[in-house]
């Protein structure tokens, strides 16, 4: 009898072992596929980071225009989650069932700039640069699909130029393609986003001036769940990292305002 309790005791502190070292694994590691808008490219790397070092979760990242990744969305794209640079996207897909209800809020404030990589081009008043029109190209991206481009269109009317200027405008598709416009000096001047900019992985400081936020609405870039991630536990950690100090400390590094 005893030989046999002796024999069963290893038996159960390897059990109990192997019950408390998987307390300790992450027995709910998933994996979320999240679509970004370009100009929230660099900055969703730096939360990648910091996301899957504190969690047991691993992020893909599909980079793109609002409106194209949208279009995509609704054309069956298996995203998990979407990080909009509008409201406007993330709204449409809650009406049309295709995000989770009450999942969608403001992650990051955008903030408009004009700029060029010559560090003479733009005064101090970039209003008076833009009257000036001594310029063959201002870039933008496509209002249609970026809400930058809507920004952008928005300061030209605000500042009565829409008419003046509209023969010099070129138009990216999305943001990260308009400031590779600028930078390689296809346009001369361009409405980017500050966080572009402002990153350390421009290499050019060139001129810019900071857009009045009484020229244009708030661009305000909202997240959300997608509807066939509702039991994803990864997208769902990864919206409520995006909340976090941590990741709002990372956003307002780049640039950008939070809520």
């Amino acid at each position: 009898m005893n030989s046999r309790m002796r024999a069963q005791q290893p038996c159960g502190s390897w059990i109990s072992a192997l019950l408390l070292l998987g307390l300790a694994w992450p027995v709910h590691a998933g994996e979320a596929l999240v679509a970004v808008a370009a100009n929230f490219a660099e900055v969703v790397e730096r939360l990648e980071v910091g996301f899957e070092e504190q969690s047991a979760h691993d992020l893909t990242l599909v980079i793109g225009s609002t409106g194209k990744l949208y279009a995509q969305i609704i054309h069956g794209a298996p995203f998990d989650v979407l990080l909009a640079a509008d409201q406007e996207r993330p709204e449409r897909l809650e009406a049309e069932s295709r995000a989770v209800k009450s999942s969608r809020f403001t992650y990051a404030i955008g903030r408009l700039t004009l700029w060029s990589a010559d560090p003479t081009r733009v005064r101090m008043d970039g209003a008076e640069t833009l009257r000036a029109a001594d310029f063959r190209a201002l870039a933008l991206a496509n209002p249609d699909l970026a809400p930058y481009g809507v920004a952008a269109r928005e300061t030209l009317e605000a500042l009565g130029l829409s008419e003046r200027l509209k023969d010099k405008i070129v138009m990216g598709e999305d943001i990260g393609q308009t400031h590779a416009m600028v930078a390689t000096a296809n346009a001369e001047l361009g409405f980017l986003a500050l966080s572009s900019v402002s990153s350390p992985r421009n290499e050019q400081p060139g001129s810019r001036w900071d857009v009045p936020q009484n020229l244009y609405r708030p661009i305000r870039q909202d997240a959300v769940l997608l509807s066939r991630a509702s039991d994803n536990a990864a997208a769902r950690a990864f919206l409520e990292f995006l909340r976090s100090s941590k990741a709002r400390e990372i956003i307002e590094r780049f640039g950008y305002g939070v809520p």
